[in-house]
């Protein structure tokens, strides 16, 4: 039986001080690597910088590798363990930058640096929308990360399963007022891929947004295992069978009773 244990953290973040959100971070793996083992650890959704930073994401994105994912895979190494974590980040033109969720392994190796597709709102301004779904073969499960807006799409969630994904980590900065959709929307994409999520969602305010929590880890068909109700920072914590998956993809026959030949209009440009 092959099994993963994850941990989800929910946090606050200072706007604009990635030094002490390092810092914060940091602390929290040291916390949950002392009291169990885990494989994977989740962070939200620009973690290290914040939400609305606007200009100053200019001077406060980076490469990875680089300064602040350097930080993080140290913490990785340092405790044998995978983490993901949000970060603006850029390639050699200083300009274009993206909304990147990255994951770090346990020989401090840079494993996946993916970039956010589905902007939501002024992210459209600040970002570039990255194009690549790549799910990621680990000893633990076959993995995809998702970002934020992006699990509003059931065609990234849907496309990195059909390549294989087991595990979805989702690093998010998903807004109060939309709490019941990010609820309903985190366990629709479980159920109709037969697949674990498991989604660390900030809390705390910024100048326009209030963030919601309610971090969450779920099965595949669609059932709460554990989460974070009271918006207050902390982490959750699950060991999930990646052969649960396999089994409820059998019984359901979820992907071999697809008709992608009736779907064309999914893949039409609006």
């Amino acid at each position: 039986m092959k099994e993963v244990t994850v941990a989800v953290v929910q946090m606050d973040t200072i706007l604009n001080e990635p030094d002490k959100n390092l810092a914060k971070m940091s602390d929290f793996v040291r916390k949950i690597t002392s009291e169990q083992k885990v494989d994977v650890i989740v962070f939200p959704e620009l973690a290290v910088t914040g939400y609305e930073c606007g200009v100053r994401f200019v001077q406060l994105s980076q490469r990875a590798p680089g300064p602040n994912a350097n930080v993080m895979a140290q913490r990785a190494q340092d405790t044998g363990t995978h983490i993901v974590f949000g970060m603006p980040s850029k390639e050699r033109v200083e300009s274009i930058l993206f909304n990147s969720a990255i994951m770090v392994g346990p020989e401090g190796d840079l494993i996946q640096n993916y970039r956010k597709i589905h902007l939501h709102g002024e992210e459209q301004m600040q970002f570039r929308p990255g194009f690549k779904l790549e799910p990621i073969e680990l000893p633990i499960g076959v993995v995809g990360l998702q970002v934020g807006w992006d699990i509003m799409y059931p065609e990234g969630c849907r496309s990195l399963c059909l390549d294989g994904a087991e595990l979805i980590l989702v690093s998010a900065a998903w807004d109060k007022g939309r709490a019941a959709e990010w609820r309903t929307l985190l366990s629709a994409r479980a159920t109709e891929n037969a697949c674990f999520v498991c989604a660390a969602n900030r809390i705390g305010e910024e100048p326009a947004t209030t963030f919601c929590g309610e971090s969450m880890i779920i099965g595949p068909r669609g059932q709460v295992i554990v989460d974070m109700v009271e918006p207050t920072e902390g982490y959750i914590v699950a060991k999930l069978s990646i052969d649960e998956t396999r089994r409820v993809k059998e019984e359901s026959q979820i992907f071999q009773t697809r008709q992608p030949t009736s779907y064309r209009s999914v893949v039409k440009r609006y």
